[in-house]
């Protein structure tokens, strides 16, 4: 599968990865999904096509976002986002920063849950 690398955003991403990430993707990140703790790998803030999603998992095809407040002003826009990535081949897994923060086992299930169906559906 093409994953639609953009080598355009790259520094873009870096910044993000660095500068600007949240709080609750830092608590995702190291609870979760920093080394293949789920038996899978993922990356932070990844460029795809003309998007950068929070956390991508190549091996799977699995999108991450965590929605904050910059997202509920932005409903529109995010739909826009998320079919196009789905038009694309990717499985979205959509959580909001107060879920992250305050429900963190329910997450880490939820994410085990659909990292064990794509794993499943890809040995198929």
């Amino acid at each position: 599968m093409n994953h639609f690398y953009n080598k355009e955003l790259k520094l873009c991403s870096r910044a993000l990865r660095t500068e600007t990430v949240s709080k609750a993707e830092k608590y995702l990140w190291s609870s979760v999904l920093k080394s293949n703790k789920i038996g899978v790998k993922f990356n932070r803030q990844r460029p795809i096509d003309h998007f950068i999603v929070d956390f991508f998992c190549k091996e799977l095809g699995l999108i991450i976002e965590i929605d904050g407040n910059s997202h509920f002003n932005n409903a529109k826009y995010d739909r826009f986002r998320q079919d196009k990535l789905q038009a694309l081949g990717y499985t979205l897994l959509r959580f909001a920063e107060g879920e992250v923060l305050h429900q963190i086992d329910q997450v880490a299930g939820q994410i085990n849950h659909a990292v064990y169906c794509l794993k499943d559906e890809n040995n198929d």
